[in-house]
């Protein structure tokens, strides 16, 4: 995936952790995208259509598993591709996400941000 044409969205509530995937994926050339909550995170994804979702699992108001899979049953943004990257590394966790059709599922505590934009790139 070339980073000059690809459009990221964050969909993380912790400002911090928010802010340090921004300034990477910036820097490597990604256009990024933020919302603090599901909700905006859908919106978001609607407008503007993004290459990718980086996509908390536990966010105020809805959450990741409910954004997830409203992207889905969205016949605009259905084929979005959606990594999870998510503390709950739980197996039943991973199991739900990718039933629910996320392309990939990162435990955040596993995955340092240069493996994330590997990822990415890769997808």
């Amino acid at each position: 995936m070339d980073p000059a044409n690809t459009k990221i969205l964050i969909v993380e509530d912790d400002d911090f952790l928010r802010s340090l995937a921004v300034t990477k994926l910036q820097k490597e050339g990604f256009t990024v995208l933020t919302s603090a909550n599901g909700e905006e995170g859908l919106e978001s994804a609607k407008l503007n259509k993004p290459d990718v979702v980086l996509l908390d699992l536990l966010l105020p108001g809805i959450d990741g598993f409910e954004v997830l899979e409203r992207i889905r049953k969205d016949s605009e943004i259905g084929k979005t591709r959606v990594i999870i990257f998510s503390n709950l590394g739980e197996e039943e966790d991973i199991k739900r996400g990718k039933g629910l059709g996320a392309n990939d599922y990162l435990v955040k505590a596993s995955f340092t941000l240069d493996e994330l934009v590997d990822k990415i790139k890769g997808i």
